[in-house]
């Protein structure tokens, strides 16, 4: 789950079991990884926050110039963006990078000192998401599923065990022609802050147009679930209605991710059980990052904020794989202004600290976008860091896709969340996997 840095006026709710200490939710009666009483717990003291970053706005050094093989993609800034109507410019071919940091070890679960395991859902009762069927969780008759004598009060916690229920995000996947998702709770969290939407389309001139939209919910946030889903849910609906108006795709996921940070701004100002502690005037705000692709005939086009990302795996394993995006987060940082190499910056205990979210309290918000026109046929994986934790160079990611992932999507994505429960499954895992085929020589391109 990603975290932003936060100045130690953000109180955080931890939990108050000195051997367990992770983020917990207001509303929750028991802590999610140790399964603590929280409602017996005094409350902390003024200033005992955990921040996961004790600075209120990093100020980055300038980075040296560097040799433009060492560079991930172009990112690019509202006004530079080529193309932007359906005029049918060409966008420039833009270099990615076929290295990376090494390939994460996989992690273990940890046994003892306050944690437990929790279940992995059962991916053959996988709740399937529909657009306009709502999905039932286990345990709706209002037993615990665990020791089925316990009633399931309100905060999803059984009162006679404590046991956390399953819930209707704990495991959900979605497929379409051309386009599949699926999201994990993992082993590790009691609740599934990530979202995705996934929607087919068309341009204009009738070419069929596929989003994939991936978001992850802010840990060290108020209420992230809430702010994955709007993120997921508003850009989504932008791209679906801006590509058949005409709307360059590249400038449609820009607009798509504006009306994103609008949507998880809205919150702030929402009631309910948090609104208090909300605000835009520096509050814990609800938080997420996101991530995008649009892929269209013979173009590739992706979005992002934050340390979620998307990654090229060609059908040809033989061709180098790519990672298509670069993370906003302290390790990029420290290696993009010279002062760590990668292996140290993703060493740091501060990686995965993200420098920019979708959020009221965001520092500013700059959506990157970039465009592609692989010369080849393979498979775009969009996913947050639940999946590249464990396949985190563009090696390990095509490594971990399976063979025939560009004809079975859906399989795809189930066997890369199985990769990540099978390293440790400690966060969250969502990814979707989007075929993707060249423009045939001679054919227009958009």
């Amino acid at each position: 789950m990603s975290q932003k840095p936060q100045p130690p006026s953000h109180g955080l709710a931890v939990c108050p079991d000195p051997e367990c200490g992770e983020p917990v939710d207001p509303r929750d009666r028991f802590c999610g990884a140790c399964g603590h009483e929280l409602t017996a717990a005094a409350e902390l003291p003024a200033g005992q926050d955990r921040p996961t970053m004790p600075i209120a706005a990093p100020v980055w050094p300038e980075a040296p110039p560097r040799d433009p093989g060492s560079l991930s993609t172009l990112t690019q800034h509202p006004g530079e963006l080529p193309g932007t109507d359906s005029g049918g410019h060409d966008l420039p071919t833009v270099p990615v990078r076929t290295d990376g940091p090494p390939a994460a070890p996989r992690g273990e679960t940890v046994r003892g000192g306050g944690d437990f395991e929790l279940a992995a859902p059962d991916p053959r009762a996988a709740v399937r998401v529909d657009a306009d069927v709502p999905a039932v969780p286990e345990g709706s008759d209002g037993l615990c599923v665990a020791c089925r004598a316990g009633r399931v009060d309100g905060d999803g916690y059984c009162e006679n065990c404590g046991h956390a229920q399953p819930r209707e995000r704990d495991h959900m996947e979605r497929e379409l022609g051309t386009v599949a998702a699926v999201s994990d709770r993992g082993l590790r969290h009691h609740r599934n802050e990530d979202s995705f939407a996934i929607t087919e389309t068309s341009l204009p001139d009738g070419r069929p147009a596929t989003v994939a939209i991936v978001c992850d919910g802010v840990s060290s946030a108020h209420r992230p679930d809430e702010a994955s889903a709007a993120a997921a849910r508003a850009a989504g609906a932008v791209l679906g209605e801006a590509l058949p108006r005409g709307t360059h795709p590249q400038q449609a996921m820009h607009e798509a991710i504006v009306a994103a940070a609008e949507a998880v701004t809205a919150l702030a100002r929402t009631e309910g059980p948090d609104a208090g502690a909300d605000s835009s005037h520096g509050g814990n705000s609800p938080a997420c990052t996101i991530v995008g692709s649009v892929v269209t005939d013979g173009l590739l086009v992706v979005g992002w904020v934050g340390d979620s990302r998307a990654y090229w795996v060609p059908d040809d394993r033989t061709a180098p794989a790519a990672r298509l995006t670069e993370d906003d987060s302290w390790a990029a940082q420290m290696v993009k202004a010279g002062l760590m190499n990668e292996a140290q910056a993703y060493a740091d205990e501060r990686a995965h600290a993200i420098t920019g979210w979708l959020g009221a309290d965001a520092y500013e918000l700059e959506p990157h976008t970039a465009a592609f026109k692989p010369d080849r046929a393979g498979v775009v994986v969009v996913c947050t860091d639940g999946l590249w934790n464990y396949a985190e160079a563009a090696e390990a990611m095509a490594g971990a896709v399976p063979a025939d992932a560009a004809l079975r999507p859906l399989h795809a994505a189930r066997v890369l969340v199985g990769h990540a429960l099978d390293g440790g499954g400690h966060d969250n895992i969502t990814v979707a996997v989007t075929p993707f085929a060249p423009t045939p020589s001679g054919a227009p391109s958009p």
